[in-house]
């Protein structure tokens, strides 16, 4: 397969991708996508994230009623409109920050008791740290679809599956929970297991497709994500899914040895898929950076054709890669169904897939970046709905918050010029389309 008509008698560039997916030229998504994981640095990143909050801040002060009528009046009193505006947006972070790290009235609380075991008796303590548990619990998967897409993104794919992968996982996870009785520990075992299991399994035929067929992968799983999605519908209206004397699509609760335990006592919610969550991101660490196979992952994202000529099996990684990143978005579903809710329900799946896209453009694609980028964004869900209900902001300035860091980061350009930055030293995203497009 060759690309004819070389301008001016140019020799045409052969592609020896049998599905047509590495032509000439990188596709420009890809270059986008290298471009952004490669071109920002943490300085970019930081500052990215301060120019979203203060946007945000802005937006919220000023769809305040009580800002709005001060600056109505800004001739007559125009310290009042910045001090309503200040104080707006400064009481909407305040509870954001109570209720995603720490809250200062309940440490207060907790202080009055004489004694530590005072303290807990009266569940002051759980108090302070219910926040942070609120965090972890949000974060948590997060980090195991975030982790998905990074992994695909290391090895030049764009795996935008993680509905129909965190689907497959807790169809299988929450079936293996309550339909089938096993002692305690291994049943949990076994459910975390079927959770990989039923996600590993959506994503091999996305790998099998594109390395069979060439489909791209882009298509095959945004195609999955409502065959998947339709499909939990029809299942959990069925005998075998559905719960008994229920109508609604909700599933029975999945056995008690099923359940992950607690890492904190039964009054914070915190449990060990959190703990899970971060023993898979050392696990991708390694399996990326000391591994043989991460190099082979990290060479075919890198350049598909040096990979082939160097005797690496270009269809083989594509395989591997996203059954494995399948599996880590069915552990997202583990985290829901084993740790918090115990049970499935048609909105389980919620955001996770498109979340996970943008925590791992913030990680860089990195294991460790993706698990930070993932708290953060578990700290703005836990304290959005903080301020929500202190302050009456609505939480869907949360969302706005995500999508404007997510512009920032995809623009290293405007932040740097916004703060004054120096440029990377190292390609950045200009350099990397021109790279791209030039060959």
């Amino acid at each position: 397969m060759t690309e004819q008509g070389g301008v001016g008698g140019s020799a045409p560039r052969a592609s020896t991708d049998p599905g047509g997916t590495e032509p000439g030229r990188p596709p420009f998504g890809k270059v986008i996508i290298q471009a952004i994981i490669q071109g920002n640095s943490v300085v970019v990143t930081v500052a990215a994230f301060a120019a979203a909050i203060v946007i945000g801040g802005l937006l919220i002060a000023f769809t305040d009623p009580v800002v709005l009528h001060a600056w109505s009046q800004f001739t007559a009193a125009p310290g009042n409109a910045f001090a309503q505006a200040w104080d707006s947006a400064a009481g909407a972070y305040a509870a954001m920050f109570e209720g995603a790290i720490i809250n200062p009235h309940t440490v207060a609380s907790a202080l009055q008791y004489n004694s530590i075991s005072a303290a807990f008796q009266t569940g002051s303590v759980s108090a302070i740290f219910d926040p942070l548990s609120e965090t972890a619990v949000n974060a948590t998967p997060l980090i195991f679809a975030g982790l998905s897409v990074a992994l695909a993104f290391r090895a030049g794919l764009f795996n935008i599956g993680g509905t129909s992968q965190f689907i497959g996982g807790a169809l299988l996870a929450t079936w293996l929970g309550f339909g089938v009785p096993l002692p305690l520990v291994l049943h949990a075992i076994v459910v975390l297991i079927g959770a990989f299991a039923g996600g590993a399994a959506i994503g091999w035929v996305v790998g099998a497709l594109k390395a069979w067929t060439g489909a791209h992968e882009v298509i095959v799983t945004i195609m999955l994500n409502y065959v998947m999605i339709y499909l939990l519908s029809w299942l959990l209206g069925t005998s075998a899914m559905q719960r008994p004397g229920r109508a609604d699509l909700i599933t029975p609760f999945i056995d008690g040895n099923a359940q992950l335990p607690h890492l904190a006592g039964p009054s914070l919610r915190i449990n060990a898929s959190f703990l899970i969550a971060l023993a898979a991101a050392a696990g991708v660490w390694w399996l990326l950076q000391r591994s043989t196979i991460g190099f082979e992952f990290r060479s075919v994202g890198a350049n598909p054709r040096a990979a082939r000529t160097a005797g690496m099996s270009v269809t083989g990684s594509w395989v591997l890669v996203m059954t494995i990143a399948g599996g880590l978005a069915g552990l997202a579903a583990s985290a829901v169904v084993q740790g918090t809710d115990h049970t499935l329900t048609f909105q389980s799946y919620g955001t996770y897939g498109i979340d996970a896209i943008t925590v791992a453009l913030l990680g860089r694609a990195r294991p460790l970046g993706t698990v930070l980028a993932a708290l953060l964004f578990g700290a703005l869900h836990a304290g959005g709905v903080a301020m929500q209900g202190l302050t009456q902001t609505p939480v869907d300035i949360v969302t706005v918050i995500q999508a404007l860091i997510v512009m920032f980061i995809a623009a290293p350009p405007l932040v740097r010029a916004m703060f004054r930055l120096r440029g990377a030293r190292a390609a950045g995203p200009e350099q990397a389309l021109a790279k791209g497009w030039n060959g």
